[in-house]
């Protein structure tokens, strides 16, 4: 009867398994610090704040007492949350658009090498690293209905001046002006980017076949950046539906919370209300917007690849 034995491999007889588990370990090992930054400042506080939803509670004083989903009841019949959750769409259909068309059409315009497109590169985007503080009083200074600049231009024109900031129609206009002018850098840049990285061979051709701009532009130019068009359209929404500062210092929500914001609601309800567990059901509800709004946005970018 012949016995045959068989030898364990030995670790220097499996290199390959012991390379994949440090590389592994390796891995993990890099990715533990944002992985803990995110699960401290963002999965903690989405979870900590559904929570809070589910409770009465208050800022000061440290009642809390359970009451399950009666603050999202209390958000369907509320109509001042439907108002602002109505101008908040408003804002961004208004703003979302014009940005992306905007800022795609200043980086067409600055997307040459001389030294003229790079002074206009960095005053188109200088605007980007001002507080909305300094953003807010500028614009108020342009859009006062007194003694404004328009105002005054108005006048020389021997027109009424406009009270852009109190009127009703105008107010939510003038608040997607002022944030177009601030917020356009970014979305340019990213723009700027994505046509940098566009093969001049490919315009190059073009020229040679006579095509138009328009031809250029909508069968080599948007095909070659439409990821970063998608890139640009879902930050914008995100950033869009959190607008707060512009609303609060320009107009305080008015006139008649025609610009009442989301955001401002939510602070206004946890900070001057003291209602934290009814402030944390609308910033889920915000929450779950912005999610929505961008999954489909992802959904179609998508469809259309």
């Amino acid at each position: 009867m012949t016995i045959t034995t068989t030898v364990a491999p030995t670790l220097a007889e499996r290199p390959s398994v012991v390379t994949g588990r440090s590389n592994a370990w390796t891995a993990y090992l890099f990715l533990a610090p944002f992985l803990l930054v995110y699960l401290v400042f963002l999965v903690y506080p989405l979870f900590k704040g559904f929570w809070i939803s589910l409770h009465d509670w208050e800022l000061v004083g440290g009642y809390r007492e359970y009451i399950g989903f009666l603050n999202y009841e209390d958000l369907w019949y509320d109509p001042l949350f439907w108002r602002t959750v109505r101008n908040t769409l408003t804002f961004v259909v208004l703003t979302v658009p014009a940005m992306t068309v905007l800022s795609l059409a200043l980086a067409l315009g600055v997307n040459q090498g001389t030294r003229i497109h790079g002074v206009l590169r960095g005053i188109f985007f200088a605007s980007s690293v001002f507080s909305v503080s300094v953003v807010t009083l500028v614009w108020q200074m342009v859009l006062n209905g007194d003694r404004g600049l328009i105002a005054h231009f108005l006048r020389s024109l021997g027109m009424a001046p406009i009270d852009f900031l109190g009127h009703s129609f105008w107010a939510m206009p003038s608040l997607v002006v002022t944030t177009l002018w601030w917020a356009v850098g970014l979305p340019m840049a990213l723009f700027l980017a994505g046509l940098q990285q566009i093969p001049g061979e490919l315009y190059e051709a073009a020229e040679l076949d006579n095509a138009s701009r328009w031809t250029v532009l909508t069968k080599i130019t948007l095909p070659a950046i439409r990821r970063t068009v998608m890139l640009v359209v879902v930050l914008q929404i995100v950033l869009q539906f959190q607008v707060f500062g512009q609303a609060l210092l320009m107009t305080q929500g008015g006139p008649g919370d025609r610009t009442r914001t989301l955001v401002q609601y939510i602070y206004h309800t946890a900070f001057r209300d003291w209602q934290v567990g009814y402030a944390s059901a609308m910033a889920l509800l915000l929450f779950a917007l912005m999610f929505l709004a961008s999954m489909l946005q992802l959904y179609i970018g998508r469809r259309e690849d």
